[in-house]
């Protein structure tokens, strides 16, 4: 349930937000002043404020640079009975999310209200995302086999340039590690990345996911939409399980990829953008084009370089230095003790068919740090691998 701070030192205005925003669902806490209000603000949650501007003692303008202060992602709403142009550019100039005259309007009241909550959830889903992006950008690719260096080689290479890249390889390899690290490593690295698994987007909507659409394009498109070539314009477009992507989508691709410009479903205007694109792809692709189910000229397009992610069977040395990562990691999401691994168990996990490669690997050691004892050994290891 949202949680919204009213601050108003008039009850009767104070009770009639509360009303309506309780009918909404909205849980409310109300203040009559500018001190209180911000000591509420200190000690709780909120959502999004509601804020006089003429109140005795401490106006609004400063109750809402002290609110500011204390946490700028919180939208504030100030009301006012008395407002002017003037103090309404104030406020905004000042951080207000929005401002609205008294007695309030309750259509315009209830559209700011809701504005306000989806801006403070799509805040909140944008430093998770950052925090989230931030973990991978520091996670090293692991490995000192002769596959995995030239790959680290090959980065090192094409990173610095505006090159296209295309990486292949099984399932679970490492592929989405490899783009991150290339953008990373590059001069975009500052812009967005932006990664679409192309394998989980229905294909009815996989066009709208990548260039976007106007409202009304279609049933459900109840307001426009960014697509991701302009998410990422300026920075780095990943295109996972590019295999998957219908020949339609594909033609569109194409075209972005030979003009630098879209178009949103729906829409007429042409939308220049700038993303470096990196795809990657678990499938045969010559076959796929043999096949009729992929087309050759964008393969040609995206192929610029060519990184193959070698399988985790095909780089076994790397296991010991891979599990070693994984027992650090883990103990430090889940906060369970580190725990050795015996020269036999190691040997023994060295030697078994991974067919879902690194993620298949890391669920295995989670799996062991679990169920074993201070020292894995390859008793354990046969038991729970």
């Amino acid at each position: 349930m949202a949680s919204i701070l009213i601050i108003d030192d008039e009850r009767p205005i104070r009770s009639t937000l509360k009303d309506i925003l309780e009918y909404e669902k909205i849980k409310i806490s109300e203040a009559e002043d500018g001190p209180k209000g911000i000591e509420l603000f200190k000690k709780n949650e909120f959502d999004a404020v509601l804020c006089d501007i003429k109140m005795p003692g401490m106006d609004g303008l400063e109750v809402l640079e002290q609110l500011q202060a204390i946490n700028p992602d919180v939208p504030v709403i100030m009301i006012s009975g008395h407002g002017t142009i003037d103090t309404a550019v104030e406020s905004l100039k000042k951080g207000a999310y929005d401002y609205i005259s008294k007695p309030p309007d309750l259509n315009r009241l209830l559209v700011s209200v809701r504005n306000a909550l989806d801006r403070k959830d799509l805040v909140k889903e944008t430093k998770k995302l950052k925090k989230k992006a931030g973990e991978k950008s520091n996670s090293p690719i692991i490995g000192t086999s002769e596959g995995i260096m030239e790959v680290k080689a090959m980065i090192e290479k094409v990173a610095p340039t505006e090159a296209r890249v295309f990486i292949t390889g099984p399932n679970g390899v490492g592929k989405e590690l490899v783009a991150q690290q290339i953008h990373e490593k590059s001069g975009r690295s500052k812009a967005p990345f932006v990664e679409v698994n192309c394998a989980a987007i229905p294909s009815e909507l996989i066009e709208s996911e990548l260039f976007g659409h106007e409202k009304g394009a279609f049933t459900s498109a109840i307001k426009q939409r960014i697509g991701k070539f302009e998410q990422a314009s300026g920075g780095t477009l990943f295109l996972d399980e590019i295999g998957d992507m219908s020949l339609s989508a594909q033609a569109k691709v194409l075209r972005a990829l030979q003009e630098n410009k879209i178009t949103r479903v729906g829409g007429e205007k042409e939308i220049s953008v700038s993303p470096r694109v990196i795809a990657a792809t678990n499938k045969n692709l010559v076959e796929e084009i043999e096949n009729g189910n992929f087309r050759e000229d964008l393969y040609h397009r995206l192929s610029v370089i060519v990184i193959k992610v070698p399988s985790l069977n095909d780089r076994r040395d790397d296991i010991p230095l891979l599990i070693q990562h994984f027992i650090g990691g883990i103990s430090a999401e889940t906060g369970m003790p580190s725990k050795d691994f015996d020269n036999n168990a190691l040997s023994y996990l060295s030697q078994l068919n991974w067919t879902g490669n690194i993620r298949q690997l890391r669920n295995t050691i989670e799996r062991l740090l679990i169920m074993g004892e201070n020292v894995i050994d390859k008793a354990t290891a046969e038991k729970y691998a």
